[in-house]
């Protein structure tokens, strides 16, 4: 039996690793006797993927199922494809990311035209609300469906370049697309095996969208000289190409799969917007990690946004110069995303997120205070470098802090917030501008960095308010407390479980086992747990 204890200052919380714990259940809330299993039972959880592999080769108890063994991108094979198409849409979301030559199309003001940033925004808030109903109504199948055919529809609009008020509605069901996919592809991805590398990869994509659709667009207006809506006649057909993919690919994704996934995670398919904005503790860890993105996100986007009008008019560049620098944020974003994002699994995502922004900052003063075409056009590409691999770690925080069935409206609800900081603070900047100029764009970006950086070290320890352990059945004598004998120790007495969730028993609440859902009250803990000592 292997053990570690930290404590936490003078705080008498403690956070023990400790198998075995013996963990006798209370009577229910309602007094009810739980149901004894039959002895040879077995329900394994393991709160590691080592855990699970050791489980899996221990030679005992019941062979896994499929519930039992960790999803990989390989595993089982049909996740290939569902993986490689969510790659796909993330490439098509990051191309769409971007609007040239409406200023001088429309003959419109900087606060005009960034009302194209806050639009999506409202796509992305209905997304957020009707996430978790078309998981659990249509399944991953109707999430492949509605997000590439928004895209779609909201292309074929947008190409035949209608008033501008048309526009800024189109480009709101182009954000609607957005948020569904972002959503289901996040928690779709962020509950495989390695999902901090998936991640990496799958964000890196959306980067890679970033950089193409930029230089493409540069080179068609700047080169060819056709109008700013002739990319998007290219936006079209990727757009149907998704809805063929994608939909292929999740096309046995059903509803039914999707409630049978949470269920055996958790023994009912909840998970609503409200549980995730209200009932803690998973509220708690949902609005620290989308305030986050509110920041992260409204940064991105104002710099991918504005920073051609900056070089521009600032650093007195050429216009496709000025675009090539554009594509060289983009580009640094997600070369980041896909090396970073093999380094921050290895360092842990609080800390990694502690070390990238500081350096972000650095280079961010460097491109304010250094008036230099060349020396602003790196700094940006290393800012974005480093700024890259935030979105992906937070994702994979929240999937290890919240349980499987509030992943799809938790990430949603994340994504949606993040949308709005795409909004309204490039709409911000634009208004700004608009006053003062668009050299208020560095300040501006400087400050949302120190507060996201203030906002993340704020947070407590990221260690999960659920506890994702292994479950067997046991014998021991009954006891009304949970307790252990750690070797080199002393006996810790009425020690108490804090949470406990993400297996086939019902949550622990306030340190005291409510309700037994489906098995012996008598249970084998181990991984990680959080005990008052």
């Amino acid at each position: 039996m292997a053990s570690q204890f930290y404590q936490n200052g003078g705080s008498s919380t403690a956070v023990m690793e400790m198998e075995p714990v013996y963990l006798s259940a209370l009577p229910s809330k309602n007094n009810k006797s739980a149901e004894v299993a039959p002895a040879n039972s077995s329900m394994r959880r393991a709160s590691t993927d080592e855990e699970k592999q050791d489980q899996g080769q221990d030679g005992g108890g019941d062979p896994p199922t499929g519930t039992d063994v960790k999803e990989r991108w390989n595993y089982p094979r049909k996740n290939i494809q569902r993986v490689g198409a969510c790659f796909y849409s993330f490439l098509v979301m990051g191309a769409n990311d971007s609007a040239y030559g409406l200023q001088d199309f429309y003959h419109l003001s900087y606060i005009v035209v960034s009302l194209i940033f806050l639009s999506p925004f409202v796509g992305y808030t209905l997304a957020a609300v009707l996430n978790n109903f078309f998981h659990t109504r249509f399944g991953r199948r109707g999430v492949a469906l509605v997000a590439s055919c928004s895209h779609l529809i909201a292309y074929i609009v947008i190409a035949l370049h209608p008033p501008y008020p048309v526009l800024v509605i189109v480009y709101a069901l182009a954000g609607f697309g957005n948020g569904i996919a972002d959503a289901g592809w996040n928690a779709f991805i962020g509950n495989l095996d390695r999902a901090n590398e998936l991640l990496g990869l799958l964000h890196g994509l959306y980067g890679t969208g970033a950089v193409i659709s930029p230089l493409i667009a540069t080179t068609m207006i700047t080169k060819a000289g056709l109008p700013w809506y002739a990319f998007y006649y290219l936006m079209i057909g990727l757009a149907a190409l998704e809805v063929v993919i994608t939909g292929t690919c999740f096309w046995k994704a059903t509803a039914r799969e999707y409630r049978d996934s949470v269920a055996a995670s958790l023994g009912s398919a909840g998970g609503g917007l409200k549980e995730v904005l209200f009932k803690k503790p998973g509220a708690r860890v949902a609005w620290l990690c989308a305030v986050f993105l509110l920041g992260y996100v409204g940064i991105e986007v104002a710099l991918g946004g504005w920073i051609v009008d900056f070089m521009i008019q600032v650093r007195h560049g050429g216009a496709f110069e000025s675009g090539l620098t554009a594509t060289g944020f983009w580009l640094g974003l997600t070369v980041g995303r896909f090396v970073l994002g093999f380094i921050t699994p290895r360092i842990g995502e609080k800390l990694a997120i502690t070390i990238y922004l500081p350096i972000a900052m650095a280079f961010e003063l460097l491109f304010w205070l250094v008036p230099q075409f060349i020396v602003s056009a790196v700094a940006v590409a290393l800012q974005g470098f480093f700024i890259g691999p935030l979105f992906p770690a937070v994702i994979v925080a929240m999937s290890k802090l919240l349980p499987h069935h509030l992943h799809v409206s938790a990430i949603g609800f994340a994504a949606a917030l993040g949308g709005s900081g795409a909004a309204v603070l490039p709409f911000a900047v634009g208004a700004i501008a608009q006053a003062k100029g668009v050299q208020v764009l560095q300040p501006i970006i400087l400050a949302l960095l120190g507060a996201i950086l203030l906002e993340w070290n704020d947070r407590p320890e990221m260690q999960s308010p659920f506890v994702r352990c292994a479950v067997e059945d046991t014998n021991p004598s009954p006891e009304s407390r949970m307790h252990g004998q750690l070797p080199g120790k002393p006996l810790i007495q009425h020690a108490r479980v804090t949470r406990f969730s993400n297996s086939h028993t019902s949550l622990i609440e306030d340190g005291v086992l409510q309700e037994i859902v489906h098995t012996n009250p008598n249970f084998l803990i181990s991984g990680n747990l959080r005990v008052t000592a």
